[in-house]
């Protein structure tokens, strides 16, 4: 099984006695999200960002706890376990790192030091006729007098709705491959041309449409290399794929225990249902796919810490598979199990499940990760 250094136990238990006593109700999470309509809540995760947990991974020189990917892992499981919503940590922490990795001196203060006290940032890829095929995207910056002009359309961006800044990968030059000629732009909230749509989804208002229209952004807003946007996207699937793994873990987790508890009270037949050998069979297999889980999560991310320039293609793949394969998994079979119940509001299974079905469709389709590792066998 997983194991702690006493430091990374106690962090863990203090996550998840803060979430225990800021959002252990229902009532508590309703009061933070507008009665669960809302995903993240600004003030739990700016109360999060003063104990430090917000700049987890952000270098101590920009003001973050300069952990590793473990401590990351770690309060992203707890946290998710727990239902905080902070539904914008995850593409925070993915967006920051390339921050942290490409951007210039000044806006990389600048946003890291937003990062830490509790800031939420977006990252725009996707576009309606580009989306696991990122390099066809069509959304351009042009150069002009002291900056780029961009038009276009992007979509499934998360959290733009709210968030500080997004990043947004566009293309810069058409004369090379597809994956040539694309460059990341920092663009703040409320700038001029930029119209944000919402997407209704199962899961409410999470993602949306994004409107280039002849918006300006100076030189100073490329983040990295012109031209060189592919490598930066790909140089940080590493930590995009663990953070994702390690919030389904901590979803599947948290699915688990609430069935667990359920199916113990429940009577029928004159006893607890739990007791009947074809739910006490599917939880044992549940519980096995879990704990498998968290040891790829673990074992990858300790790898990340050991060797942080390497591309792990394969492990990083694998990760992200097994992990929303087991939560929507697991969130399905819990709902089944709860019967009637499962599918009432008044539980939290049904919401379960809704925030990991999803999560096999985001940050590459589970299909393409399967590829990926296909592709990493000669195959």
């Amino acid at each position: 099984m997983v194991e702690f250094t006493p430091e990374q136990t106690a962090f863990a238990q203090a996550v998840t006695d803060f979430c225990e006593r800021e959002v252990g109700t229902r009532q508590q999470r309703d009061v933070l999200t507008n009665n669960g309509a809302d995903a993240h809540s600004d003030e739990l995760y700016r109360k999060m960002a003063a104990l430090g947990w917000a700049g987890i991974n952000v270098a101590e020189e920009f003001g973050g706890a300069g952990a590793g990917n473990v401590e990351m892992c770690i309060f992203l499981e707890e946290a998710v376990r727990c239902q905080a919503p902070i539904g914008a940590v995850g593409p925070t922490l993915i967006t920051a790192a390339a921050y942290a990795k490409f951007a210039n001196d000044d806006l990389r203060r600048e946003v890291l030091a937003g990062v830490v006290a509790g800031d939420s940032l977006s990252v725009s890829m996707s576009e309606p006729e580009a989306g696991s095929d990122v390099g066809a995207l069509t959304c351009r910056a042009e150069k002009v007098d002291g900056g780029w002009k961009i038009n276009g359309q992007k979509t499934w961006c998360s959290n733009a709705h709210f968030s500080k800044s997004i990043l947004l990968i566009a293309r810069t030059d058409r004369s090379g491959g597809k994956h040539e000629g694309l460059t990341q732009f920092h663009v703040p909230a409320g700038t001029p041309g930029l119209k944000i749509s919402g997407i209704d989804t199962l899961g409410g208002r999470e993602v949306n449409d994004l409107y280039f229209t002849d918006c300006f952004v100076p030189d100073s807003a490329v983040v990295g290399t012109v031209g060189d946007g592919w490598r930066q996207l790909m140089s940080g699937l590493n930590s995009e794929r663990l953070i994702l793994a390690a919030m389904q873990l901590g979803l599947a987790r948290r699915s688990f225990d609430d069935t667990l508890a359920f199916i113990k009270d429940r009577k029928q037949f004159g006893r607890p249902i739990g007791s009947f050998q074809a739910l006490r069979h599917r939880m044992a297999d549940h519980a096995t796919e879990i704990a498998c889980t968290r040891e790829l999560v673990y074992s990858v991310a300790r790898a990340a810490d050991a060797h942080p320039e390497k591309m792990m293609p394969r492990e990083a793949s694998m990760v992200k598979l097994k992990a929303t394969e087991t939560s929507k998994k697991m969130t399905i079979d819990g709902m089944q199990m709860m019967g009637g119940y499962g599918y009432a509001t008044e539980f939290d299974a049904e919401r379960l499940m809704r925030s990991a079905i999803i999560s096999t469709v985001f940050g590459g389709t589970n299909e393409i990760q399967r590829d990926i590792i296909g592709k990493t066998y000669g195959l």
